[in-house]
């Protein structure tokens, strides 16, 4: 690997206490490790009860600070008794065994760099390296075109699943609005029409999504989902939501389908046929759409939990 060589320059102002950090960053990495060594031999579930660590600490915080060895004896003492051990290999909820040496030595990679990229100038770095990763996924997923930012899209990395929701119902709302005056249509007499749809074995992140976004609560569609389709949503019962609402004047933008959540997989460890019935969901938005044109244009959010990204 090339170096990168530069001279050194400044006041010898320093942002940290570098020898501090090296000799306290290696105690730290001492302790995850003998955390990991030693995960299997806790109970997977926390067996304190409600309240706990209200007894073990102070009421008010300490006057003074208190060295490295002593906050992890506290940890060591108070914390970790009360955790859920998640990378426990004998943890099977959720999202089982999801750390690696990767992902702990890009995380101090990223916290010890400290970028702020909510903008390009800001890390020019940041913004394309997203923008280039994300496109090697959509190429790995072999995505049309228009889906890389090469085209009209591109991806954006979002904190958590919610906020993914909620970021997608404001693009699909903007995006629908945008159509809408360009046809010289009043935005006030649109927002009271845009109507979401998603089956009952979403997450309630989807509702709380349509709350922050403005969507009326009537208009906020949860379709039931039973046994006799692996509770996947059924494509006739969209079908006919998605008719009437039309034939009502309500504008459907936003369909959240669903692939291995966490619920439905624990229970069945079954979902084979998912993905044929999201094949007739976006039939059914095609077929409904085509002859309406600009009369609907729905958003198709795909959200996977448990499993999902081998879907």
């Amino acid at each position: 690997m090339a170096s990168c060589e530069r001279e050194a320059t400044g006041s010898g102002l320093k942002p940290l206490d570098v020898d501090e950090f090296r000799a306290t960053a290696h105690r730290m990495v001492d302790f995850i490790a003998d955390y990991y060594r030693d995960i299997e031999t806790f109970p997977v579930r926390s067996q304190v009860k409600p309240g706990y660590l209200k007894q073990l600490l102070p009421e008010t915080a300490p006057e003074d600070p208190e060295g490295l060895d002593d906050v992890l004896t506290d940890v060591q003492c108070n914390i970790i008794p009360g955790l859920t051990h998640w990378q426990s290999p004998n943890f099977f909820a959720y999202f089982p065994s999801n750390s690696s040496t990767a992902g702990f030595l890009g995380e101090m990679l990223s916290g010890g760099l400290n970028v702020n990229g909510f903008s390009w100038i800001n890390s020019p770095a940041a913004t394309e390296l997203e923008v280039i990763v994300l496109d090697w996924l959509g190429k790995l997923l072999k995505l049309p075109e228009e889906f890389l930012s090469s085209g009209e899209g591109g991806g954006v990395i979002q904190g958590t699943a919610s906020e993914a929701v909620l970021v997608s119902i404001l693009a699909a709302k903007n995006h629908v609005l945008e159509m809408s005056l360009k046809k010289g249509l009043s935005k006030w007499s649109i927002l009271s029409t845009l109507t979401v749809y998603t089956s009952d074995q979403a997450h309630s992140s989807v509702e709380k999504a349509c709350t922050i976004a403005g969507i009326d609560p009537q208009n906020l569609r949860v379709l039931p989902a039973n046994g006799s389709t692996n509770y996947a949503l059924p494509p006739e019962i969209f079908s006919k939501a998605l008719a009437d609402d039309v034939a009502a004047g309500l504008l459907p933008f936003f369909l959240c389908a669903t692939v291995r959540m966490l619920h439905v997989t624990c229970r069945l460890f079954c979902y084979l046929n998912c993905l044929d019935f999201l094949r007739e969901i976006l039939n059914i938005v095609y077929f409904v759409r085509k002859p309406l044109g600009a009369r609907i244009g729905s958003w198709i959010f795909l959200r996977t939990e448990f499993g999902g990204r081998s879907s």
